[in-house]
């Protein structure tokens, strides 16, 4: 685990500490994300692999590209979010320069990055989280989107869900500082980025935490069924609300 991070992925989170890491050689499986983003086929194989995992047939990979992100978004934006917010750190993660690694159902499970980084004592979020969102993932959701024909806003949806999560989680640990409040505020409630455009995570969440403004698609999933935050479903007669996902290193 980077040291920057191991005071605050202990416990239950540990392994989310793991998902990003900064050793020399990168693993000779890692892939290049900007690569993966680049070549269509490459990413096309990536999706239909994962498809098969899930027991989709048939050519839609809606569902599937949603949970796909799903699990992209989880193992990248813990410690990131983390090391911003928490220690006005940014860690190069615009897809150039960074890597992944994938498991056999083409699950993201790790991200090699090429050097540990800036600290930014007094930045704003902007400087902080730009690379993240601009230039890793936009890109991201305009690719996925043009395999599949997920709507990006699906995707940014998925993202507002798991930031919203972790800005939590951060909360609660009793040595939140000050600027984690400042970045939550500006990434999930300020509709417009620093320079004039829209933000992409706003509005994702509903004032209801309990309820999701996006709909994830992961009931059109084999074998799933809508969870109760859903807004396309009822919640009194829908099942639980799904959990974040656990992880293993």
């Amino acid at each position: 685990m980077i040291a920057l991070l191991s005071p605050v992925f202990q416990g239950e989170w540990a392994s989310l500490g793991e998902t990003l890491d900064c050793a020399s050689p990168r693993p000779p499986q890692a892939m290049p994300v900007s690569a993966l983003l680049d070549d269509p086929a490459r990413l096309s194989g990536v999706l239909q692999r994962h498809a098969r995992s899930l027991g989709v047939a048939g050519p839609d990979l809606r569902a599937t590209a949603s949970a796909w992100t799903l699990a992209y978004l989880w193992a990248l934006l813990p410690p990131v979010i983390a090391a911003a917010s928490l220690f006005q750190h940014r860690f190069p993660v615009a897809a150039a320069g960074l890597a992944v690694s994938l498991d056999f159902h083409g699950v993201p499970r790790r991200f090699h990055l090429a050097d540990e980084g800036t600290s930014l004592p007094g930045s704003g979020t902007a400087d902080r989280y730009g690379p993240l969102l601009w230039n890793h993932l936009a890109p991201l959701f305009i690719a996925v989107s043009a395999q599949t024909r997920l709507p990006p806003k699906v995707m940014w949806g998925n993202a507002a869900r798991y930031v919203g999560a972790v800005f939590e989680h951060l909360a609660g640990t009793g040595s939140a500082p000050p600027q984690l409040a400042r970045d939550h505020e500006m990434l999930m409630h300020q509709a417009a980025w620093p320079g004039g455009c829209d933000n992409p995570l706003h509005p994702r969440v509903r004032p209801d935490p309990a309820l999701h403004r996006q709909c994830c698609l992961y009931h059109l999933l084999p074998g799933q069924s809508p969870c109760r935050g859903c807004p396309l479903h009822d919640a009194a007669i829908s099942p639980p609300a799904r959990t974040l996902p656990a992880r293993s290193p």
